[in-house]
């Protein structure tokens, strides 16, 4: 997912997987290593961890993989250590962009984000330069199916905690808290409902809404950085012209 419509950026994502498997397995792979070291190998008591399990299932990561990885990040100290970086910068016509990465070279991969921004019409800035016109929060999307009524995803994503349920042309987008993001996953899943995705994501207060000349230079910003083999997640707030992704 990257921007709004989460819909819209989910469907690309998994084009992604189906493209480019082995790198997006390589990412999973990564961030189940890094919440097992932090977190432990207990998904039940690693909300991180789960997380990571989650997307990599979503990618059809196969199940032996995921569990060396775990037991990988649960065995201590051998092995790459990983840091933690986000980066934020503008690209074309305003357009905000995050980046949130894995490094075990912090040296090596900021110069190659900053050429990347710089090749594509954009500027690397300072952490916390565009952060602040996005909100932090859990995002859940629910696919459609005829037990996923507006009446019941609403009923039972409020009274878990979540904050919003908006209804989408592929389903329902359900924003939660950080901190509610397990408990309304929970409950939308042990209803028996059928969830795309789920994770805590940066979402845009407002977007931008850009020309298809300006569009493509963003799409290709993204694409750069989603390709990187340490950045996990790009979001924007770009609102792309039709046919652009």
């Amino acid at each position: 997912m990257a921007g709004h419509s989460a819909w819209k950026n989910i469907k690309h994502r998994k084009a992604a997987v189906d493209a480019k498997r082995g790198k997006i397995w390589s990412k999973c792979s990564r961030a189940i290593i890094v919440a097992a070291k932090s977190g432990g190998d207990d998904p039940k008591f690693n909300a991180g961890l789960r997380l990571a399990i989650d997307e990599a299932k979503a990618a059809n990561m196969p199940r032996d993989t995921i569990e060396k990885a775990v037991k990988k990040g649960a065995g201590g100290a051998d092995g790459e250590h990983f840091e933690a970086i986000r980066y934020e910068g503008y690209a074309a016509g305003g357009v905000a962009i995050i980046a949130e990465c894995l490094t075990s070279n912090v040296n090596r991969t900021a110069p190659e984000i900053r050429m990347a921004f710089d090749k594509n019409g954009g500027n690397l800035g300072v952490p916390g330069s565009v952060s602040f016109s996005f909100q932090q929060c859990g995002l859940i999307l629910v696919a459609a199916s005829p037990e996923a009524t507006e009446e019941r995803v609403m009923e039972l994503a409020l009274e878990a905690g979540a904050d919003d349920v908006q209804l989408e042309e592929d389903g329902f987008e359900v924003q939660t808290p950080a901190t509610a993001l397990a408990a309304v996953r929970d409950a939308l899943e042990g209803a028996g409902l059928q969830l795309e995705s789920s994770g805590i994501a940066w979402v845009p207060q407002t977007m931008v809404h850009v020309d298809s000349s300006v569009a493509s230079s963003v799409a290709r910003l993204v694409d750069a950085l989603e390709d990187h083999d340490d950045i996990q997640r790009v979001w924007h707030n770009a609102s792309l012209a039709e046919g652009v992704s």
